[in-house]
């Protein structure tokens, strides 16, 4: 197959822009208009050469070399010796129109300028003739190299249904039959809109809805599935994999409408489906205007800022020209990382790397003192339960008093605003790491009525691909080989991305007034169990039999499900139909700064006498006391 390979990549791929195919087609078209010329008389006449009138052939032959050079210079300066004809399409045959009618034209004035004898018929002939002889030369081109392939690579070939029968699709099915790299066939085509069923694209029969794709993938043996729709929802996307995962075929995506515009749709485009995919909701993106307005000219601090959510949280407060951007964490590692790669994508900001913990209220002073923040993004934190489970006291010296020292610090200073990256955790918290989100949040509430600074949260669910998070963990498993392991058979969380999620602390930032507590609406739960099979599955394996799935049990301080607001919050709308405010719920002050105090003594005591305070300032708390 390697020589039949080479011989085709020779005669079909590098002659169709070669100097010897351009000289052949040269050739072919002097042939093809000075035989225009007698096949037109010859019509008109109904008869061989020998029946034209000899005034009439005299005059076509006299002038046979005149028109020939004209209209292969016509023809040059259409660029139909550039075109690289596998991939001819609508323009192409709109070239071959134009210089064939520029040349029956230039054949008209001359004719009747010169007053040479001609029929008034031979014109029209004699344009349709010479259109339908350049055409077939240069589109005949194809038909030979797909019979070509399908004698010699029929064998190879693998059957592909498109779900798509829009731009898309119809781009995607034309690059699979020109691509040398695939040897594809496309045996049908899905798609919802039955105006559409029964008609064809480039051949190819629109068969049917996407409910009809396990019975067409039986049907037709189909061995790869391409979802060619760059621009309907997540919903649908999410929709329609879950049906095609009813087969045994191999799913593709075509990776999102940005290709489809700058005509990037190629084969190597497309892209495996991946469990992003699967959300079922579309991403939401702040007011771009907005933040930048926002961003623009202050200076802006970032804790925690080598993390998932402050490294994003870092690249788009960049793309939005602050004055200065000072970057904070205990890590040096993960802050280099990031200071390399905003100096490299930014080369003109302004940006300071610290090192420093936030519970270190002589460092916050100096910071401050030395570089005026006007806004704070408070992203640094211990966040992983089950660890906080066993180090109680570490989560509460961190989370909590990490905070307290960071709202001191911008309320004494004059900070315009300061931002808390929370939880879903910390709504009726089961685990202390929830616990300690909710009293920053009660932090938040409480420095607002007392600063002239503006305090504000955003909460919001699990970040995909974040430190430690589910998804990288059942990646690694599932290329392990397995098993995968799942806590309990219903646990659900919620998920989104995590630029999703620093665009709605962006716009919090952006129209706080102080006081709120953004919440996202988040759309669907995903089930852990089904997130876990789904993964097996487009990993290309099957659950159970490839790889297992095992449950092991709910870890200390872990729900069943998590919730978003308390009952007592209720919801408030915004601008943004997918963002909204939960109302702060008040609480006793001095209560509060009592619990805080005893916290504060009792953080390095044991868990027991931690856990107890806890529920005091947390009455919602629900772990183990």
């Amino acid at each position: 197959m390697d020589i039949k390979r080479k011989l085709e990549n020779i005669i079909f791929n590098k002659w169709d822009s070669s100097r010897i195919f351009r000289a052949i087609l040269i050739v072919m078209d002097i042939f093809a208009i000075y035989y225009s010329s007698i096949f037109a008389m010859m019509a008109r006449f109904n008869s061989s050469v020998s029946g034209i009138p000899g005034e009439y052939y005299d005059a076509i032959t006299g002038m046979s070399m005149y028109n020939i050079a004209f209209t292969i210079i016509v023809i040059y300066l259409c660029r139909l010796y550039n075109s690289i004809w596998r991939f001819a399409s609508i323009k192409e045959i709109m070239y071959i129109f134009a210089a064939t009618m520029i040349s029956t034209v230039a054949n008209f004035l001359v004719y009747f300028g010169f007053s040479i004898p001609i029929f008034r018929s031979y014109f029209p002939l004699y344009f349709l003739i010479l259109f339908s002889l350049i055409f077939i030369e240069r589109f005949s081109y194809r038909f030979v190299r797909a019979v070509y392939r399908m004698h010699f690579f029929s064998g190879l070939k693998k059957n592909i249904l498109i779900v798509g029968a829009g731009d898309a699709g119809n781009l995607a099915i034309r690059e699979l039959e020109m691509s040398n790299k695939l040897e594809s066939r496309v045996v049908g085509v899905i798609d919802d809109d039955k105006k559409k069923h029964g008609t064809y694209i480039q051949g190819v029969k629109v068969l049917g809805d996407r409910n009809k794709i396990p019975e067409y993938v039986k049907k037709y043996n189909v061995d790869e599935i391409i979802i060619a729709l760059p621009s309907v929802s997540k919903k649908d996307i999410k929709d329609i994999v879950n049906i095609c995962q009813e087969t045994d075929s191999k799913i593709k995506i075509l990776p999102g409408i940005y290709q489809l515009v700058t005509g990037e749709v190629e084969v190597s485009k497309l892209r495996n489906i991946q469990i992003e995919d699967l959300l079922g909701r579309d991403q939401v993106e702040a007011n771009s205007k907005e933040i930048g307005t926002y961003v623009a000219e202050k200076t802006v601090l970032v804790t925690g800022a080598g993390g998932s959510i402050g490294s994003e949280l870092s690249r788009q407060i960049s793309a939005n020209y602050p004055r200065r951007l000072i970057l904070l964490d205990i890590y040096e590692n993960t802050l280099y990382d990031i200071e390399r790669e905003l100096l490299k994508n930014y080369p003109g900001l302004d940006l300071i790397t610290l090192v420093g913990s936030v519970r270190n209220r002589s460092r916050l002073v100096h910071i401050f003192k030395e570089y005026k923040p006007d806004l704070i993004f408070h992203a640094a934190a211990h966040k992983h339960v089950p660890l906080m489970e066993d180090s109680p006291n570490e989560a509460i010296k961190n989370n909590v008093f990490g905070t307290m020292e960071l709202c001191k610090a911008a309320d004494e200073f004059g900070a315009e605003k300061l931002v808390l990256i929370s939880t879903d955790k910390a709504v009726n918290p089961t685990s202390v790491m929830g616990a300690s989100k909710r009293i920053c949040e009660m932090l938040v509430q409480y420095y607002n009525e007392r600063s002239n600074t503006n305090f504000v949260a955003v909460r919001f669910g699990n970040v995909l691909g974040s430190n430690g998070s589910v998804i990288p963990y059942f990646k690694k498993q599932i290329a392990e080989g397995g098993p995968v392991t799942v806590t309990h058979p219903d646990i659900i969380r919620y998920f989104m991305t995590i630029p999703e999620a620093v665009s709605l602390v962006l716009k919090a930032g952006a129209s706080a007034e102080g006081g709120e507590i953004f919440v996202l609406d988040m759309g669907e739960p995903v089930k852990i169990l089904d997130l876990a099979k789904n993964m097996i599955t487009l990993s290309g394996h099957e659950v159970g039999s490839d790889i297992e799935i095992v449950f092991t049990g709910l870890r200390p301080g872990e729900k069943l499900y998590e919730e978003l607001l308390m009952d007592e919050e209720g919801l408030e709308k915004t601008d943004n139909e997918l963002i909204y405010i939960g109302k702060p719920i008040k609480f006793d002050t001095e209560t509060f700064e009592a619990g805080l105090r005893k916290l504060y003594r009792v953080s390095y005591g044991e868990k027991g006498e931690i856990r107890k305070i806890i529920k005091e300032v947390v009455p919602t708390f629900k772990g183990k006391v």
